[in-house]
């Protein structure tokens, strides 16, 4: 199945009484009279305009990847959650491989309880619950305007306990979309709240029970990042029949707020996510790649096109965009963009040539094996 088809201006906000303004975060003496005083200045250009801008004259790389049976436009797409339909309008979705939709689960749910997320020093925490409108809502009124995009839809799957997602693939029926994405850091309410995706044994199961509910579609798996062994749940997801794995999602944590001294979210704990993530999930991306022969899909501080690079360096076949998004709409636009001039001021056409990190690797796609290091998640012992 082919997934082919084809800095925000000043705002004005109102200020003080009396004529003054309010226009960019400063404040402005009175406005002046029709006439009077110097010439406006012109309007700053919206840097989102660039994106937009026909370039005829414009030579782009081949920038498309194969993901299992899936080949899509570009390695770039969002992460589960940070992004939705609303924002086509601020960035040329054409530039996106697909898009990801918010997890879905069974039934309606309405998520966690205020506050549900707050910047930290190089991200942020989130503890949105997930909320949900259940399968009948999102057939009816999410599913269509993701459509819209015009990009191949990925669904994200959810379950509080592992029949879910079976019930979720089955219920999703005969609907149009290029592959599922099984969200397996849902908590297994049917032992005390556990991390489904901890175990290798249920992430297993669940990935061959929503296979053969999924029609023949492609079906991926995104892990959990704190596990015993990252290794062992990919190569379990891999064994059932996993066509790619989403590598990471966010990491446990919490903020206190200094003046009450309690937590700042509602559920006191969260997910974090964000660039201070990114060393982290790199690493689980690079030990995964090592481990399994299906693509993985790096995600976790993916901001620029030098992280996205970095990804993919280490095995990575494609990235996913998360906490960017929620700063620059148009962050994945942007990547995609420096992407291609990369190839270009390289001089080569494809990107699996940009990806090479030069020297002696023989093929730009296969992680680097460094010497002392064994395809684990743990330090391989020395002799010291």
């Amino acid at each position: 199945m082919s997934g082919r088809t084809g800095s925000t201006s000043p705002t004005l906000t109102a200020g003080p009484r009396h004529g003054a303004g309010h226009v960019g975060g400063h404040l402005t003496g009175p406005a002046p009279a029709a006439g009077v005083g110097p010439p406006a200045r012109p309007t700053p250009e919206d840097a989102r305009a660039r994106f937009f801008a026909p370039d005829p004259a414009r030579v782009t790389a081949d920038l498309s990847v194969r993901l299992g049976s899936l080949l899509l436009d570009s390695p770039v797409m969002p992460a589960s959650g940070c992004f939705g339909p609303e924002l086509e309008g601020l960035l040329p979705m054409d530039r996106l491989g697909a898009v990801v939709t918010k997890t879905v689960f069974s039934a309606q749910r309405g998520g966690n309880a205020a506050h549900r997320l707050s910047e930290t020093g190089m991200g942020m925490i989130n503890s949105v619950g997930i909320p949900s409108p259940g399968v009948p809502g999102f057939l009816r009124d999410v599913l269509p305007r993701y459509h819209a995009t015009g990009r191949p839809v990925v669904v994200s799957v959810g379950g509080l306990r592992p029949e879910e997602y079976a019930e979720v693939a089955e219920e999703l029926g005969d609907a149009e979309y290029a592959a599922l994405e099984i969200n397996v850091s849902c908590p297994n309410l049917e032992h005390g709240g556990t991390e489904i995706g901890a175990d290798p044994e249920a992430v297993a199961r669940i990935t061959r029970e929503v296979r053969h509910r999924a029609g023949g579609r492609p079906v991926w798996v995104k892990l959990a990042p704190m596990v015993a062994s990252v290794t062992e749940v990919a190569r379990a997801a891999h064994r059932a029949g996993a066509e790619a794995l989403v590598v990471a999602n966010s990491y446990p944590g919490m903020v206190v707020d200094p003046g009450t001294g309690r937590p700042v979210l509602g559920n006191t704990v969260g997910g974090v996510s964000g660039p201070a993530v990114k060393p982290l999930s790199l690493r689980l991306a690079w030990l995964v790649a090592q481990a399994v022969p299906v693509p993985v899909i790096g995600c976790g501080g993916v901001s620029t096109a030098q992280d996205a690079l970095d990804y993919l360096r280490v095995g990575a076949a494609a990235v996913q965009v998360g906490t960017a998004t929620f700063a620059r709409p148009q962050a994945m636009a942007e990547i995609v963009r420096e992407l291609d001039d990369r190839c270009a001021g390289a001089g080569v056409a494809k990107l699996p040539e940009l990806v090479r990190p030069g020297g002696d690797h023989e093929d730009a796609t296969t992680p680097t094996r460094h010497p002392g290091r064994s395809a684990d998640d743990r330090p391989s012992r020395g002799n010291g």
